[in-house]
């Protein structure tokens, strides 16, 4: 069997089709990139993966089996027809089964819906388009939080509009784990699954944090536009919305919901004492 990973020069990508290389189950693991040539160091085959090209996608997909489609940056109004090519071009090559990396959040009421309903119609894509599927809905990546402490400690806190909402996070590793079994194992054909760990408040956030990283933060709620307006000066108006609306929905509890991790990667998700007394080790 062959299996495609497409966004491969991208985190999340590389990562999946790293996963697979490592499970080793016999499986011909290819990839797929806007510019093959950023994912040159994975030690597959990186075929071109353009999602605005169709006729490009239906070439690079030939002789593929399974296809993981890894949800795509543009804007929601546009990653709905990209994703269309994707699912059009597998369908026409032979494909046999689809797994899709969507993501959890409100579809209504925030700044981030407009991206989930994207990713609500790709799912209704994907699940009518007469191909085996499984639908993973990703949690929201703790890693961008790691890699912000420099700014977190020069502040002295976490503010943002959270508030007292809890927060399915993961990180890429785990995510990547869970998608190599459900792309390899049959037995998870015609499921949808949450994918994140254990629940976080932003306050035990900090304090995982302050443990693996010796700061002293605390965490500061926020109103919505106040939070949006640190985020867009800081990361351009699109982003910035999208970041803020993320939050948004936590605080209205979109991001509290049940894992299916454990159903999805034949094992629990990574534990957060762990994850972070891992980060600790790192340090010293």
């Amino acid at each position: 069997m062959t299996i495609a990973v497409t966004a491969v020069s991208g985190q999340l990508g590389a990562a999946i089709a790293s996963a697979l290389i490592t499970m080793n189950t016999g499986e011909t693991i290819v990839g797929l990139a806007r510019s093959p040539e950023k994912a040159n160091g994975l030690g597959i085959e990186v075929r071109p993966g353009d999602y605005d090209d169709a006729d490009q996608l239906g070439v690079s997909l030939s002789g593929v089996d399974t296809l993981l489609l890894v949800s795509g940056m543009a804007a929601p109004e546009d990653r709905i027809g990209q994703h269309r090519n994707v699912i059009n071009a597998a369908k026409a090559a032979g494909v046999k089964k689809i797994v899709y990396t969507s993501v959890q959040g409100a579809e209504v009421g925030t700044a981030f819906s407009p991206i989930i309903q994207s990713n609500r119609q790709t799912e209704a894509d994907i699940r009518g388009s007469g191909l085996d599927w499984v639908i993973g809905r990703n949690g929201i990546y703790i890693e961008p939080d790691v890699e912000y402490i420099e700014s977190y400690s020069k502040a002295g806190e976490i503010a943002n509009c959270a508030g007292d909402g809890r927060c399915g996070y993961t990180t890429r590793p785990e995510l990547a784990f869970a998608y190599a079994r459900m792309l390899a194992g049959s037995e998870h054909n015609g499921h949808t699954y949450n994918l994140h760990g254990a629940l976080l408040r932003q306050t035990e956030l900090a304090a995982y944090l302050n443990q693996a990283f010796g700061t002293e933060l605390v965490y500061r709620p926020t109103s919505f536009e106040a939070f949006k307006a640190d985020r867009i000066a800081e990361l351009g108006t699109f982003i910035g919305t999208v970041i803020a609306g993320i939050y948004q929905g936590i605080q209205n509890g979109a991001s509290d919901n049940p894992s299916d991790f454990a159903a999805a990667a034949g094992r629990p998700h990574q534990s957060w004492d762990d994850y972070f007394a891992a980060l600790k080790s790192a340090q010293s």
